[in-house]
């Protein structure tokens, strides 16, 4: 069968996990008055919805697209596959909302995968054997017997190195729940409002307590590049550059730039029904997430209507947000607005310019959007079968329920990669992450078939100053195809159907400015006190009664739930005090 390509017109024949919700809400009228809307029906927009309608408010959420999820959406792009379309595994659900929403009541399921990495080789294998393979999982002893194969030494360091890791992570936690501290409310105001003010010191506080001895080691790893730190503990290539990846995951950067230290930490943080590090998939793909918190929010009275696009945020003559109009002339008045798009979107699309002012309109127009993503999702009707691991009769073995990092035997592929992309071109051997999430959950693809998720690096947003053609979407497709070949012969064969999303592609049916998973760069100058800028860093926003409550507010991308509850609690304390 011929590889299918994503097309406008098969746009419209794409079915989702949220038709149940759109024939349940699309139909219901929409009230003109609520106390509060939610723009964007991703993950955080109905987290704030669903601590917002908790705690006495009327809520509303308006999701543009025909079924709901954002980023974190189930499609059934070629029939009888459903794909996690552009999130593909789930960690950073914060574990109180995980409580507070009771998920798994409301059909949350998990699927928790050990072991979690597989790197094979390119290469000979020595007196017949098979190429040599890296697999890496929660059994330390294990992982230590496979670097082994490598690095004896390394082995021995592992072990060490995790606990260092996972005791920098853990400390982070505190911030991650909780608003960046409120300096000017501590450095200035009565001295009632200073003392409430100092209240959100506490979380650094406990942070830096949990770090003790080891905040110069904090500092390092989130302002060094990844590599300074993994050549302090790793000599072998192919183990520095599976974690490496984890330091450049999403991000358009290489292993040898500040800052890339901390993205490794980011991923490390993830926790999965209280397992630390784990990462998991979400039975039905990734939108099953967005449908439990859905269920959680519409069980508490949230009404949420899809094909809801909105236009423009109303502002009143004070200056202050008073809901919304519909790009079908509707007007839906509240007290509050809380965007779940992206900062660029929210300011430059959906808030009138003549009610920001004009310096605000000009750093919102620096914040970084860059992005090196292409995911292809990919139907096959038989199970790669790698060189390095042969598994006979189309049976999976434990190496395919984990993140596959293929390209990946030394940094210097990586780099090499990255140093294309920042030129304008696609990388020629791109770094290639595949999942294949129906090795676990079988509800996903036909019986013997399976669904793959490849998210590549790196891709620039234009090509050489020009915007991507199909003709490059299909070349980019066919070269990461052909590295995938090499690794798994027979790979190409198996392909049934291809859905191929480049930046931006990524920007255009997600939202996702730039193409960006995050919202905005992770970078340094965009973390905590800076998410998306130092302005906005408390989610408020210049218009009074209009916050941010998605991805590009702190922490940022992939903590799911976190932004969305902050600027709940953020909008009705607000509430409060009117």
């Amino acid at each position: 069968m011929a590889a299918a390509v994503w097309t406008d017109r098969g746009r419209r024949a794409v079915t989702a996990v949220g038709t149940v919700a759109r024939s349940r809400s699309s139909h219901a009228a929409v009230k003109s008055q609520y106390d509060a809307l939610v723009i964007g029906g991703g993950h955080n927009g109905l987290v704030a919805a669903a601590y917002l309608q908790r705690g006495g408010l009327r809520t509303a959420v308006l999701e543009r697209r025909h079924v709901l999820g954002g980023a974190a959406v189930s499609e059934e792009i070629f029939p009888g596959f459903h794909f996690s379309r552009c999130s593909y595994l789930l960690s950073l659900l914060r574990p109180h909302i995980y409580t507070d929403l009771e998920l798994k009541k409301h059909g949350l399921k998990v699927y928790t995968r050990d072991p979690h990495a597989y790197t094979p080789m390119l290469e000979d294998g020595v007196g017949g054997a098979p190429p040599r393979s890296l697999i890496l999982g929660s059994d330390l002893a294990m992982n230590q017997k496979e670097i082994g194969k490598f690095s004896q030494k390394d082995a021995k360091a592992f072990p060490e190195f995790v606990a260092h890791l996972e005791k920098l992570a853990e400390a982070i936690h505190p911030l991650l729940d909780a608003p960046p501290v409120d300096v000017p409310g501590v450095a200035s105001g009565s001295l009632r409002e200073r003392l409430a003010a100092a209240k959100t010191l506490t979380p650094i506080i406990k942070c830096g307590l949990k770090l003790g001895t080891n905040i110069p080691e904090f500092y390092e790893i989130v302002t060094a590049p990844i590599m300074k730190i993994l050549n302090r503990w790793f000599e072998s290539e192919p183990l520095r550059a599976t974690l490496a990846t984890d330091g450049v995951i999403g991000a358009m950067t290489s292993p040898s730039n500040p800052g890339s230290g901390y993205v490794l930490l980011h991923h490390v943080m993830g926790e999965v029904e209280k397992e630390k590090g784990a990462w998991g998939y979400v039975e039905g793909g990734m939108g099953g997430v967005s449908q439990a918190i859905a269920s959680s929010a519409r069980s508490h009275g949230v009404d949420i209507f899809t094909e809801k696009d909105v236009a423009q945020v109303l502002i009143g003559s004070d200056g202050s947000a008073t809901g919304v109009v519909l790009k079908d002339g509707t007007e839906i008045h509240s007290k509050v607005v809380l965007s779940n798009a992206t900062p660029h979107v929210t300011f430059k699309n959906l808030t009138p310019q003549d009610a920001l002012p004009p310096e605000f309109i000009k750093a919102v127009d620096q914040i970084d959007y860059t992005s090196p993503v292409t995911k292809i999702n990919v139907a096959v009707d038989k199970l790669p079968n790698f060189l390095a691991n042969p598994t006979p009769d189309n049976k999976p073995g434990p190496h395919h329920q984990c993140s596959i990092h293929l390209n990946c035997e030394s940094v210097e592929v990586l780099e090499t990669a990255y140093k294309e992309a920042v030129n304008g071109r696609p990388s020629t051997r791109p770094m290639l992450e595949m999942t294949i999430p129906s090795v676990l959950d079988p509800t996903l693809a036909p019986p013997g078939c399976h669904v793959v998720s490849l998210f590549t690096q790196f891709t620039p947003y234009l090509i050489e100053g020009q915007e991507w053609t199909d003709q490059d979407r299909e070349a980019y497709a066919d070269t990461a195809f052909d590295w995938v070949e090499k690794y798994a012969p027979g790979f190409k064969t198996s392909v049934v159907g291809r859905d191929i999303l480049a930046p931006p592609d990524l920007e255009r049916i997600f939202g996702l400015t730039g193409g960006n998973i995050f919202h905005g760069s992770m970078s340094l100058d965009q973390l905590y006190l800076a998410r998306p800028l130092p302005c906005l860093s408390d989610y408020r926003t210049p218009v009074k009664g209009l916050y941010l409550c998605g991805s590009g507010s702190h922490p940022g991308g992939g903590v799911m739930g976190s932004p969305g509850w902050n600027a709940a609690l953020t909008a009705m304390a607000d509430l409060r005090t009117r």
